[in-house]
Order: structure tokens, then C-alpha cells, then sequence
């Protein structure tokens, strides 16, 4: 049967990424100090405790909430992950438009959109060792089959793939780039994040 999602259920969500965020920032801060400004978990974490405290769960549907979850995002997560994250909320509440509830299908409509938002945002493909190698192979892993749950542990699984897969790529954007060849052998920072919004969507909506 298919799980309708609500705006209280897609807040619970946010609330458990960030949650992950704050547990994971230390972990996040050294493979960004491997590669870049050690300071992606901090950013993260910062910016997501100003997005859980202004959720506003009673807000009218899910593109609304993740509409207004972007925004914020964008104003408060320092350095790249703020407009790549915030480009992906924002892609994905528009796409779910102003219905009180979305199923699944719908919810991987989303996704693609929010996918396409931090394409055409941060220029990135497969293979650049950034958020994308992690997001990508976990929003074309969520097919709206109805069963919600085996969607997202499949996906779950695809993002860890794409986060593991950074590990030997050489960085082609970003602070990273600038290494050159030192860039390869360290896990990329943006696609471990990544990989954890997977965990936290699993976790919270089934």
C-alpha cells in the first residue's frame, strides 16, 4: 500500500537529518580537512539547527514545508553544501506543488527535480567526487513503486555506494579540484552528507 506523505511526516525528516548532522559533524569536518576547509559538518550542523527550529510542520503541504526548508538552507549553511542542499529542497518542494499529501511516485518526481536543481546549480556530473556521485545513484534508485520502505533502503544503499565510489575518483570541482592527484583516496565530504539525508529519509518516513 502506498504511504501518503504530509508536511508533519517530511519535517520528521529534516528533524532526523539534522539530527544525523550533529552526530556525524566531527566525521564530516575530517574528510573536508583531507580535501577542502575541514568545516562541512560544522556549516552543516549550524545551519541545520536554524532550519529544525523554524520547522513549521502545521504548514499546508509538503512542497511548502521543503519550499521553506530550501530558503533557509541557502541563508544559513555556509560554503558550498548551502546553495546545493538549498538548491535541492527548493527543486523538490516545487515539484510537489500544493497538494496536502504526495505518494510515492510523486515523492521520486520530487526527487529528480531537487536532483536537477543542484545540476544546475553546481555544474556536477558523475564522476566530479562531490554531493552528486551519492545523490544521484540514490534519486534513480527511488522508483514510486508504492512500497516506500523498499524504496528508500534501496536507495539508502545506492547513496552509500555513490559516497564509497569518491574514494578513488579525482576531484574535477570545487576547493578539491585544486589537489590534482592528492584529491584521490579521500571519501568526499558533500556525498557522505548526502548519503546520511538517504539514512534520515528512511529512518522517518516509513
Amino acid at each position: 500500500m502506498t504511504q501518503h506523505l504530509t508536511a508533519p511526516i517530511l519535517a520528521a525528516w529534516i528533524r532526523e537529518f539534522g539530527q544525523l548532522v550533529s552526530n556525524h559533524k566531527d566525521r564530516l569536518n575530517a574528510l573536508d580537512a583531507a580535501i577542502g576547509d575541514a568545516d562541512h559538518g560544522t556549516n552543516l550542523d549550524r545551519g541545520f539547527r536554524v532550519v529544525v527550529a523554524g520547522l513549521d510542520a502545521t504548514r499546508s503541504s509538503p512542497g511548502d514545508l521543503l519550499g521553506h526548508v530550501g530558503g533557509t538552507v541557502i541563508s544559513n549553511v555556509g560554503g558550498a553544501a548551502g546553495p546545493l542542499f538549498g538548491a535541492f529542497f527548493l527543486g523538490l518542494g516545487e515539484a510537489l506543488g500544493d497538494e496536502t499529501t504526495v505518494d510515492a511516485d510523486r515523492f521520486a518526481t520530487g526527487l529528480r527535480a531537487g536532483l536537477a536543481g543542484v545540476v544546475a546549480r553546481g555544474r556536477a556530473d558523475s564522476g566530479d567526487k562531490t554531493m552528486y556521485d551519492a545523490l544521484a545513484p540514490a534519486v534513480e534508485a527511488f522508483a514510486g513503486t508504492g512500497d516506500l520502505r523498499g524504496t528508500l533502503q534501496v536507495a539508502v544503499r545506492a547513496a552509500e555506494s555513490g559516497r564509497d565510489a569518491t574514494i578513488g575518483m579525482l576531484a574535477r570541482k570545487g576547493r578539491a579540484s585544486y589537489l590534482g592527484e592528492r584529491s584521490v583516496g579521500h571519501q568526499d565530504p558533500g556525498a557522505t552528507s548526502a548519503a546520511l539525508l538517504f539514512t534520515a529519509a528512511a529512518h522517518a518516513l516509513t
